[in-house]
């Protein structure tokens, strides 16, 4: 774990919810989901068009996220680039199963590969 990383952990913080928060309230779609290993916050990934998860991280100071994908556990470290190991964090671990990715439901266009390929 990189120095100062152990920092980067709260395992007694819950989600912030099921989806990215700033694409809810913007009503926006994702194409996956990282949440934040320190806070809890949710955030669309990097391929996604908004990236709210690395962008939560440049403004808070909150290094690592962890895939919220349902069967995946693994940690991003935003400074190093790099995967690394974290401690298990609190339920849920990811969104809902029925939660389709990209999601949410009725909000992704038709089109979104070709979006996401564009960009």
């Amino acid at each position: 774990m990189p120095t100062g990383a152990a920092d980067a952990f709260d395992t007694t913080v819950p989600p912030s919810g099921p989806g990215c928060l700033e694409c809810e309230q913007t009503g926006g779609w994702w194409w996956h989901l990282r949440r934040c290993a320190r806070c809890g916050h949710v955030g669309c990934c990097d391929g996604s068009l908004s990236t709210h998860a690395r962008r939560h991280a440049a403004a808070t100071g909150h290094p690592v996220v962890q895939s919220y994908e349902p069967g995946e556990d693994w940690c991003w470290d935003f400074p190093g680039e790099t995967f690394l190991d974290g401690p298990p964090l609190a339920e849920p671990t990811s969104h809902p199963e029925d939660q389709p990715a990209p999601g949410p439901a009725g909000r992704v266009p038709e089109d979104w590969r070709d979006i996401l390929a564009g960009r």
